[in-house]
């Protein structure tokens, strides 16, 4: 599809829903009410208005630390609008996390939910260019008393739009940076001919707005067609999850596999007559075909395993309605060009071969913020790496074979094992640490970590406890290992590398 040249994509998922008439229909339903896309539009505008008043320029970064509600969609919206570039945040993170995303996108406000306040304590001595730190009731006055009308920037579809952090095998994240034609693409490449994603939808996502996978679920596909979207601030457990899909009635639920899996062996799961669903996805890690196949026969609907990344932010590999293959990522998404590359650099031709899953598509980030070499080795010409191995059957379906590198996908989040090995040895008890992926009885993908313990301390269960409650108070708790196994030594190349392939 063809962009215009000048384009300001916040003017467009806005304005496109007023042109068509939908001013009075709701929009958002978030934990405070709901609200229409006529007072979507005024909101965004008002976040505008806040932001250029508090003096914050044209391509100037802010960062949102917010849980998902409409406020995060209008101060997201009206940076894009104003031309300002939003740097969207995980809520999971620690301080020191906060502070390097905060340092390296020389963010100059930043926009936090209350109850993540007490990670962000005395952020603003340690980042020279953080001006502001806003809580949400504070950006809730700056909402009500801001112009409800605000110009759009001169954007172009090339200029810099939004960031996203993605983590990498070195556990140091990197600022992913899009461009303004990018939110549009993914919804007319993959929600409207995938899913078939339409107006009278209502969507329902639990993966969250910071997450690529999120921000095109619960923004930009719905606001491309104008559905109606439930957001939920809380973490989606599955009673929070069932509450929505039983209450609000969603039509399309997008998850990931860890989360069907704790939602499939609930005692409360609802019964098929109390749900309304037609499209569900999964994405974000591997979906075993078991999962698939009890989703269906406990709702009737077909789950539509894909994979998308942070730097091509949103799916371009997927499973069709219709045309789900159990144990398999689908076909390419239409506008998205596929090929596997072997360690040599070779294409691989073999049905069942494994290479390197690589990327062509208009979505893909233009670069790693300040981050050239590792920028240079993604994204290279119109192809960009993916890091995950994948082969191809003669039917033309690419099933999911692991990592190039080390790292784990962990509930669809990244985690990276020399990270937890970092944490593990900061602990009194540990001479060494090794930690590699294990499949839990759901044959999904969690840490599991082989420690070699320093003379004198004895094995334990309670060590065991300890050192997992160690590693959640150092990293965010999602990446601490769920099994340890205790050795008198690791496994190690004659250069006293370790051999992780061994421990797997």
């Amino acid at each position: 599809m063809e962009i215009p040249r000048e384009y300001n994509a916040a003017a467009d998922l806005i304005g496109r829903n007023l042109a068509a008439g939908r001013g009075a229909k709701t929009a958002y339903i978030d934990d405070s009410g709901s609200c229409t896309y006529a007072q979507l539009a005024e909101r965004v505008d008002r976040a505008a208005s806040a932001l250029r008043g508090l003096g914050i320029k044209r391509e100037q970064r802010i960062a949102i630390a917010m849980l998902d509600s409409v406020d995060w969609v209008a101060l997201f919206l009206g940076a894009i609008k104003a031309g300002i570039v939003p740097v969207a945040l995980n809520t999971l993170l620690t301080p020191a996390d906060y502070e390097y995303q905060l340092k390296d996108s020389r963010a100059r406000a930043l926009f936090v939910s209350s109850p993540l306040l007490k990670q962000f304590d005395g952020i603003q001595k340690k980042c020279p260019n953080l001006r502001y730190v806003v809580p949400d009731s504070q950006l809730k006055e700056l909402l009500a008393t801001a112009s409800p009308e605000a110009e759009a920037a001169p954007t172009t579809r090339d200029d810099m739009c939004f960031w996203l952090y993605s983590s990498g095998s070195t556990g140091a994240p990197k600022g992913t940076v899009h461009l303004h034609s990018h939110l549009i693409l993914t919804a007319n490449l993959y929600a409207v001919p995938v899913l078939g994603i339409r107006e009278s939808d209502v969507v329902f996502s639990a993966a969250k707005l910071f997450f690529a996978y999120g921000l095109g679920n619960a923004l930009t596909f719905p606001l491309a067609v104008g559905a109606t979207t439930i957001l939920m601030a809380e973490r989606p457990t599955p009673d929070a999850v069932f509450k929505r899909l039983v209450e609000q009635k969603p039509t399309i639920f997008y998850g990931v596999p860890t989360l069907f899996a704790a939602l499939l062996v609930n005692a409360a799961f609802p019964k098929k007559e109390q749900l309304s669903l037609r499209v569900c996805t999964s994405a974000g890690e591997a979906l075993p075909a078991e999962i698939g196949k009890r989703w269906q026969e406990r709702t009737g609907t077909e789950l539509l395993d894909g994979i998308g990344s942070t730097e091509m932010l949103h799916i371009f590999l997927s499973n069709r309605p219709g045309d789900v293959r159990p144990g398999t990522t689908g076909k390419p998404v239409p506008g998205y060009e596929l090929r596997l590359v072997d360690d040599q650099g070779n294409l691989v031709s073999k049905p069942g071969e494994l290479g390197e899953l690589q990327i062509s598509g208009p979505t893909s980030a233009i670069m790693y913020w300040n981050q050239r070499e590792k920028t240079k080795n993604t994204f290279q010409g119109p192809w960009t790496r993916s890091g995950d191995k994948y082969s191809l059957d003669k039917d033309g379906y690419y099933a999911y074979g692991g990592r190039s590198d080390d790292m784990l996908k962990v509930s669809g989040i990244y985690v990276s094992p020399a990270e937890v090995e970092a944490a593990l040895v900061s602990h009194q008890a540990v001479l060494e640490a090794a930690v590699v992926g294990a499949e839990d009885e759901q044959k999904l993908v969690k840490p599991k970590a082989f420690v070699v313990l320093k003379p004198g301390q004895s094995p334990s269960d309670s060590l065991k406890s300890a050192l997992q409650q160690h590693v959640k108070d150092k990293l965010a708790p999602y990446k601490y290992p769920r099994w340890i196994e205790f050795l008198g030594e690791l496994p190690k190349t004659a250069t006293g590398k370790i051999q992780r392939f061994k421990l797997r």
